[in-house]
C-alpha cells in the first residue's frame, strides 16, 4: 500500500502508531509541528494540508488539541484528502464524547460523512496521563486533583490505542465504525494515585475538587481558560460513572488483552 499519513506523530497515540506501522512493513509518512517528522504539519497553517496528504492512502487523524471547537480545521483538511484520492480515516476521538457532540463528536460526524473507509476510535483515559506533563497539570503539592468524585475509570494504554488504530488503518476490510477502547479494570482515582505512589516510590494522594475549581487549576499551569473549562467539565461526566465500563474491544481487533495499569511502565 502508500503511505498511511500518521499526524501528531511525536506524540502520545501517534508516535506509537506510527512504530506498530513500521514494524508491520508499512510505508508511514510521519507529521507534526515539532522536529522529528517527516512532513511538517499545522493545523493553524492551511498551506501544510496538501503536501502532507500528498500521494498518502489512509491517514491517522489527530484533531488539533486545545481549541473548543475544532471542524474549522478539520472540515477543509478532510476536503482536501477526498479531493487527493485518500481512501480511508480513522480518527482519535474520547469515550466521553459520543458522535454529534460538539468538538470531538463533530469531527467524528465529518469524518463517517467524508470518508468511503474510516474509523473513530472512542478511548477511555490514557494510563499515560499519569506520567510526565500531564500527571503534573493534574498534581498539586503531593496531590492528585481530579472532580471525578470516587466514580471508576478503566484507563487504557496507549500502545493498545495504537495497535486498534494499526488495524483500522491497515486491514484490508475497512471498520467502518467506531471502537469504544478501555483497559481491562476500572480504577477510581483514589486506586490511581496509590498505584502511582507505589511505582515512583514517593506520596501522592487523590484529592476531589469541583468542576470550577478544576478548571481555574488547569488555568494557572497554562492552559487558555476555554480549553481548562472544557477539559474540567469532562470530569464531571465522569463522576455519573460513565468510564466505569470494559469493553473486549482491544482484544477482539488485536487479538490479545489490553494491558493493564500496574503493567504499563510510567
Amino acid at each position: 500500500m502508500s503511505e498511511v499519513l500518521v499526524l501528531g506523530a511525536t506524540g502520545t497515540t501517534g508516535s506509537r502508531v506510527a512504530a506498530f506501522l513500521r514494524a508491520r512493513g508499512v510505508p508511514v509518512r510521519t507529521a507534526s509541528r515539532r522536529p522529528g517528522a517527516h512532513v511538517r504539519f499545522d493545523w493553524a497553517r492551511r498551506a501544510t494540508y496538501a503536501p502532507a496528504l500528498n500521494g498518502v492512502s489512509a491517514v491517522y487523524l489527530l484533531a488539533p488539541v486545545g481549541v473548543p471547537d475544532p471542524v474549522p480545521f478539520v472540515e477543509p483538511f478532510l476536503e482536501e484528502a477526498v479531493r487527493q484520492g485518500v481512501r480511508r480515516v480513522v480518527q482519535l476521538g474520547s469515550s466521553a464524547v459520543p458522535e454529534g457532540a460538539a468538538g470531538l463528536g463533530a469531527v467524528h460526524s465529518l469524518v463517517r460523512a467524508a470518508m468511503p473507509e474510516w474509523a473513530v476510535l472512542r478511548p477511555s483515559w490514557f494510563i499515560q496521563n499519569f506520567t510526565g506533563a500531564s500527571l503534573a497539570l493534574r498534581e498539586l503539592d503531593g496531590e492528585i486533583l481530579s472532580a471525578t468524585g470516587r466514580s471508576r475509570v478503566a484507563f487504557v494504554d496507549a500502545g493498545d490505542i495504537a495497535a486498534v488504530a494499526g488495524h483500522a488503518l491497515t486491514d484490508a476490510r475497512s471498520h467502518d465504525t467506531e471502537h469504544v477502547l478501555t483497559g481491562p479494570e476500572a480504577l477510581s482515582y483514589d486506586d490511581v494515585a496509590a498505584l502511582v505512589t507505589r511505582r515512583h516510590g514517593r506520596p501522592l494522594r487523590h484529592r476531589s475538587v469541583t468542576v470550577a475549581e478544576l478548571a481555574a487549576h488547569f488555568a494557572a499551569r497554562g492552559l487558555p481558560a476555554d480549553y481548562a473549562t472544557v477539559l474540567a467539565a469532562l470530569d464531571d461526566d465522569l463522576r455519573g460513572g460513565s468510564e466505569g465500563r470494559v469493553t473486549d474491544t482491544v482484544e477482539r481487533v488485536t487479538g490479545r488483552s489490553p494491558r493493564a495499569f500496574r503493567e504499563v511502565p510510567l
